[in-house]
């Protein structure tokens, strides 16, 4: 006997259309993936709609200040019992009355290890206030899922761990648009945990000088008009532009502080790109503790990508290993995996 359609409210303050956070692109890919299964999805969310999204919509505006918590808040007042699932992706901790039949909340990294990592008081207070939030919720929902395994450092009473998905109909590699000359790709931001200043400088140190055609193209939209020689800023990149990006690298980086999975690091390895990172907890995991990457330390960076770039032996077959570990990722066994638990009646 075929299951019916679920009829599935997503909580996401952020999403492609109005946020350059991982949390949104992967709440609009998930959503994807659950409607041409055949449920009903709607995504409550502060950003406008996502342009073409096959999911329905329900914006929930807030003011700029506290925006997250006045989110979370105007979402006490929203009807959910037309549902048969409530799946949050943050800002559901005021909800503890039950409200839909089953509540999954899925925690996508810790704002408790954000808050020692990024600068400014005000900042460090907020994301210190949201790591709080993230206990009371994982009390609230019926079930809690975190994407990395280091993640439950900070609510080890939680067990279950479904990482994010990578969607291999749109990253795949494709030999044929690789770059003729040496070129990394970067996914972030220019300042702050992405850290892209930083990889900008180390390229154009310990790289350009070896390498002088080579070329660092960063999709990132905070970046200075002339980020020095060699640096191609992409801006903001569609789905398909995103896909021949990691087909035209020859190597990834993100060197960031924290991650909590790192989704860039996953769709580069289904793009059977080599992986640099610095060791954060999100490359740890997506590459199996360097098995399928290279993790090294910040300040050697330059010198990581300079010999991988000279090795393409070595690119090869990484990008190989990576390629069968980004298996683990796939959108269909993310999908899989929530499926299961939005029917209370299934055995897990």
């Amino acid at each position: 006997m075929t299951d019916p359609p679920l009829r599935i409210a997503m909580i996401s303050y952020y999403l492609p259309s109005g946020s350059k956070i991982g949390v949104g692109y992967q709440v609009h890919e998930l959503a994807s993936e659950l409607v041409r299964r055949g449920h009903h999805v709607e995504v409550f969310s502060d950003c406008p709609p996502v342009e073409g999204a096959i999911y329905g919509h329900v914006q929930i505006p807030a003011s700029t200040r506290l925006r997250t918590f006045r989110f979370a808040t105007s979402l006490r007042r929203v009807d959910f019992s037309s549902y048969d699932v409530l799946h949050a992706h943050g800002d559901d901790y005021w909800l503890w009355r039950r409200r839909v039949p089953r509540h999954i909340r899925t925690i996508h990294g810790s704002c408790f290890e954000e808050a020692l990592r990024i600068p400014g008081f005000t900042e460090k207070l907020r994301m210190t206030l949201l790591g709080f939030s993230e206990l009371l919720a994982s009390a609230v929902a019926d079930e809690t899922v975190v994407v990395s395994p280091r993640t439950r450092r900070w609510m080890p009473w939680v067990h279950r761990v479904i990482p994010n998905g990578v969607d291999f109909g749109r990253f795949h590699p494709d030999a044929s648009k690789r770059a003729i000359q040496p070129t990394v790709l970067f996914v972030g931001t220019w300042s702050n945990r992405k850290r892209g200043s930083a990889l900008a400088a180390a390229f154009q140190h310990d790289i350009l000088p070896t390498l002088p055609n080579a070329r660092l193209e960063m999709v990132c939209r905070d970046a200075p008009v002339d980020p020095g020689p060699g640096v191609s800023i992409l801006g903001s990149l569609n789905d398909s532009e995103l896909a021949e990006a990691y087909q035209r690298a020859w190597a990834f980086c993100l060197p960031s502080a924290y991650e909590g999975f790192g989704i860039p690091y996953a769709e580069a390895m289904a793009s059977g790109l080599p992986v640099v990172s610095t060791p954060n907890v999100g490359a740890r995991y997506v590459t199996d503790e360097g098995a399928a990457g290279i993790l090294t330390p910040l300040d050697s960076i330059g010198s990581r990508l300079k010999e991988l770039l000279e090795n393409g032996k070595k690119r090869a077959e990484l990008g190989h290993i990576g390629e069968r570990r980004a298996q683990m990722f796939d959108l269909r066994r993310v999908a899989d995996a929530y499926e299961k638990l939005y029917r209370p009646k299934v055995e897990l």
